[in-house]
């Protein structure tokens, strides 16, 4: 003990401290919550990621599959059916260059945005529209009499597009003179031009012209010679009333120093302009525009403005580019609807796979938010926190979603992907602080019963209304955009479904568990039993949410399926069209007038892959000495004309059921010809038209040749394979007993075949063959899509020989790379996926939900001798009937959608080609989507299981824990 000294002295006294109110703060409400849960707001983050990156990136998707839809079907159709081809009478004396720029940059201007010219530019020029028989001797005549001939053409920019050879470019010239031409190097050597030689005409009085320049063609893949097709070369053209009169013709072109000359060779002459739309920078969205723009063009208010602004008073503009914008809308309202199958269940599994992560946060924080509620926090109060609390988390995390949406997927359009993320964003922020918000509600009570009943009943009437109008006005109605309710009509079906097995599951599960009670082990009969409490009606906390799960997994199994059966139908529809097309899977066409050789049949018959064969003879010029009205008449009127086809009965009727067009039993046509030497007969299919027409008894059909065949109606067909969409009668005659009576029906002009051929061994016996005198040697491969369709791998000897060869797996091909087929058959499995991938995410957001109350049961259980291997098969008795049976509920709603809603789905544009409407029920499409889901999910429930099974006794069984 010690005493303070007097002699010292005191010290002055501290001043007090102040006391605050402030003396303790509280810590922060959403730092603390962070930091006590981190892994949750980690989690509650990534799935905002998620379902904000959806949100944002479908639209961008669908957006950028449409506009490359749109570019690539246009850039198919070519620059000259994409472009504005503008013509006027060529002024008196010719006219000069530059009154032809300045017409283009009139047009150019008047163009504008709207219709935006291609890089290449403008091509315009002037022309003489007539043209003049070459006469001077020595040129080359291919049928020996008929003239080479020849008309003229200036271009702009044409010494840009070429590269001269040979002498000079033409220039100068005058009247009385001949005028100076340059001409394509491959025309004059096909042709006999030589460098220098003066050429006269048929004309009175004769013209004359000088050939100062020979040229080739620098690129003839440019858009610049789209409609000049005879300035790089020679073209052989052939007579329309006689296949065997044949000439050349070739366009030579004169200097823009003399345009006077065209009016003096072709005396009518005109300027042009044709302007090629740059394809490449158009919008679906802004079709409408586009169309607006062209319509004004060719006969509207910029049509009249040009008049005035170029002094043209006969400017007049024309396109093709009007029909192929209006097939481009048709096909994109065509195929969205079936596009936004796909996104919609992805939505619909998004959307449950957020209400049980708001189930599973409540949950957890319910002795939390309960004990707030009770010490006064009122719901605004705690409605602010949570969103506070929300904000921190969710929000970062969706502009980061969107930002990498916009980013991953460019594309002009933003405003449809930042609202959808917009509406996400809401909802992940606001869907758990309102759950929290709400009082609770008693699940078990009456009024609870009545509001599920009310629910169910409303989602059944709507999906009876999605069905109705699905069946009345099918998934894409004409003329109209596309109805929501239409679109989720498979998806509606799946939640009616999904909601009818929650009702079913309790009633199956009480029943097998009242099965395994009379078995001696207890661990299914405890499984059992706790899956029909936790599915049903005794109040258990999981009963609230087991809906959820269900409908998740019936969802995304439903949707996958009808999708899965959508894309299978295509494919099948696909190559049915194809076969329809080339009437077989291989066939070879001689060209017009020319025959087979005789072992050309026996040859390709043995080819590898090949099943069934048959030669053909097709004769369009044969006439039926009896007339039908209505139908083309031939030199007699009372004769009509019909295609004439000559086959081997059983072969050609195999190829018929194999195709699906006009299908008959080839015993009908076994019949001989009749022995009577006065009138043979023979027996005949006749096409449903004609067949309607005709008396019975015997008709006599005339032949080119003069021959002629008495026919016997055999049967009545309604198509036949070698004439795919006949629009003429035909008549069908069997090969041995037309052949008896008229042996050069027995000389073939087509071959057909079934299997999988060797296309390269196809294409190689086809190159063997003697080429046609009626083939254009230097005629390049057709352009645009139809290119693949005329060749067997696009062999460009075999078009050239004179031969078509055709096989339907180059034409399904061909048609399976429309970009619009690939951009909705993509977007289909893409949302399989995501639905598969939010599915799983569901069954283990549910598992995780119910693990402490498991684990719990476990640990006690084992205190009773229960040993790690029965703990499994007791999870999994619990959790697998449901999953089960929601795989087999799928299936089964998947097969009622396919069935229902099929009849009203049009392939046709996702074939690429008319298809009968209708889609067909298969087994694989339905099954294997539900089988995956439903291993996937059982594999979920055992990892967890395993991984639950390993916690210690002691953490679920201490004093005072809940279970």
């Amino acid at each position: 003990m010690t005493s303070s000294d007097p002699t010292r002295p005191a010290s002055p006294a501290r001043p007090a401290r102040p006391v605050t109110s402030g003396a303790h703060r509280p810590a922060r409400w959403v730092r603390t919550r962070l930091r006590t849960g981190p892994w949750a707001a980690l989690l509650t983050a990534g799935l905002a990621f998620v379902l904000v990156f959806l949100a944002a990136a479908i639209p961008r998707v669908l957006d950028r599959g449409a506009d490359a839809a749109l570019r690539d079907f246009l850039h198919d159709r070519g620059p000259l059916e994409t472009s504005l081809l503008s013509t006027a009478r060529s002024p008196e004396g010719g006219g000069t260059e530059a009154e032809l720029e300045a017409v283009a940059a009139q047009l150019v201007a008047r163009a504008g945005a709207g219709l935006p010219v291609a890089p290449s530019g403008p091509v315009f020029g002037a022309e003489a529209l007539l043209r003049h028989a070459l006469t001077t001797p020595g040129l080359d005549r291919p049928d020996g009499h008929s003239p080479p001939t020849l008309h003229l053409r200036y271009l702009h920019g044409f010494t840009e597009h070429t590269t001269l050879v040979a002498g000079a470019w033409p220039s100068g010239g005058s009247k009385g003179e001949p005028i100076p031409i340059a001409v394509a190097r491959s025309a004059a050597e096909t042709i006999g031009i030589r460098l220098g030689a003066v050429l006269d005409d048929d004309s009175v009085p004769p013209q004359r012209v000088r050939v100062t320049g020979l040229y080739t063609v620098t690129d003839p893949a440019e858009p610049y010679w789209a409609d000049l097709p005879c300035t790089g070369r020679a073209c052989l053209e052939r007579s329309l009333s006689d296949p065997n009169i044949r000439s050349w013709h070739t366009a030579a072109v004169i200097g823009g120093d003399d345009l006077g000359a065209l009016g003096r060779w072709g005396r009518n002459t005109r300027d042009f302009w044709r302007l090629p739309v740059d394809t490449g920078v158009l919008r679906a969205d802004r079709l409408a525009g586009v169309r607006h723009d062209v319509a004004a063009f060719l006969t509207g208010p910029t049509a009249t403005a040009l008049l005035v602004a170029t002094g043209r008073s006969d400017l007049s503009t024309t396109s093709r580019l009007p029909g192929h914008l209006d097939r481009a809308v048709a096909r994109q309202a065509a195929v969205a609807p079936t596009a936004l199958i796909g996104p919609a269940a992805v939505a619909g599994v998004a959307g449950v796979v957020l209400a049980l992560a708001t189930a599973l946060t409540t949950d957890r924080r319910g002795a939390e938010l309960r004990l707030l509620r009770a010490r006064g926090g009122s719901g605004t109060g705690l409605l602010l926190r949570l969103c506070g609390e929300g904000a921190v988390t969710v929000l970062p995390a969706a502009v980061a979603a969107t930002a990498s949406a916009l980013w991953l997927w460019p594309t002009p359009r933003w405003a449809a992907a930042v609202a959808a993320a917009l509406v996400t964003t809401a909802l992940a922020l606001l869907a758990v602080p309102v759950r929290a918000a709400l009082p609770p509600a008693d699940g078990s009570g009456r009024a609870a019963r009545r509001g599920r009943l009310i629910a169910e009943l409303v989602v059944l009437a709507l999906t009876v209304a999605a069905v109705s109008g699905v069946r009345r006005r099918g998934v894409a109605p004409p003329d109209a955009g596309p109805d929501l309710l239409l679109v989720s009509a498979p998806l509606l079906i799946a939640l009616t479904a999904a909601l009818l097995l929650a009702r079913l599951l309790p009633v199956l599960a009480g029943g097998l568990a009242r099965a395994a009670a009379r078995s001696s082990g207890t661990v299914a009969f405890l499984g059992l039993a706790r899956a029909a409490r936790g599915s049903g009606g005794r109040g258990g906390r999981r009963s609230r949410h087991f809906v959820l799960p269900l409908l998740a997994l019936v969802l995304a199994v439903t949707t996958a399926g009808f999708g899965a059966s959508v894309l299978a139908g295509v494919g099948l529809a696909r190559e049915q069209a194809a076969k329809l097309v080339v009437g077989a899977d291989a066939s070879v066409a001689a060209p017009a007038g020319m025959t087979l050789p005789p072992g050309f049949a026996a040859a390709a018959a043995a080819l590898p892959g090949v099943t069934a064969a048959t030669a053909v003879r097709l004769e369009s010029e044969a006439f039926l000495l009896e007339g039908v009205p209505g139908v083309r008449a031939g030199v007699d009127p009372e004769a009509t004309q019909v295609t004439l086809v000559v086959a081997e009965p059983r072969a050609y009727a195999r190829i018929a059921r194999t195709v699906g067009a006009g299908t008959f039993d080839p015993a009908a046509l076994d019949a001989p010809a009749a022995a009577d030497p006065g009138a043979p007969t023979v027996p005949a299919l006749f096409s449903a038209d004609l067949a309607r027409h005709l008396g019975p008894g015997g008709h006599r059909l005339r032949l080119p040749s003069g021959g002629e065949v008495l026919t016997a109606h055999a049967g009545t067909v309604d198509a036949t394979p070698a004439l795919p969409g006949a629009t003429r009668p035909f008549i069908v005659l069997p090969t041995p007993a037309a052949s008896a009576v008229l042996p050069e029906l027995a000389r073939i002009t087509d071959w057909f075949a079934l299997g999988r051929i060797d296309e390269p061994a196809l294409a190689g016996l086809v190159r063997a063959l003697p080429a046609s005198s009626l083939a254009d040697p230097g005629a390049p491969p057709p352009p645009g899509p139809t290119a693949a369709t005329a060749v067997v791998g696009n062999d460009p000897d075999a078009l050239r020989s004179g031969y078509v060869t055709r096989t339907s797996a180059a034409v399904a091909a061909d048609l399976a790379q429309d970009p619009l087929q690939h951009a909705a058959g993509r977007l289909f499995g893409q949302a399989q996926a995501a639905a598969g991938a939010f599915t799983l995410l569901a069954v283990l957001l549910t598992l995780l939900r119910a693990a402490p109350d498991r684990a719990a049961l476990l640990a006690r259980l084992r205190t009773m001798g229960l040993r790690s291997r029965q703990g499994l098969a007791l999870v999994l008795a619990e959790t697998l009937p449901q999953t089960l049976l929601a795989a087999a509920g799928g299936a089964l709603a998947a097969l009622t959608a396919v069935a229902v809603l099929g009849p009203a789905v049009d392939l046709s544009t996702l074939v690429g080609a008319p298809v009968p409407t209708g889609l067909r029920p298969t087994a694989a499409p339905l099954l294997l989507p539900a089988a995956a889901l439903a291993a996937l999910t059982a594999l979920a429930v055992v990892a967890e299981a395993l991984t639950g099974g390993r916690r210690h006794l002691t953490t679920h069984l201490r004093l005072g824990d809940r279970p």
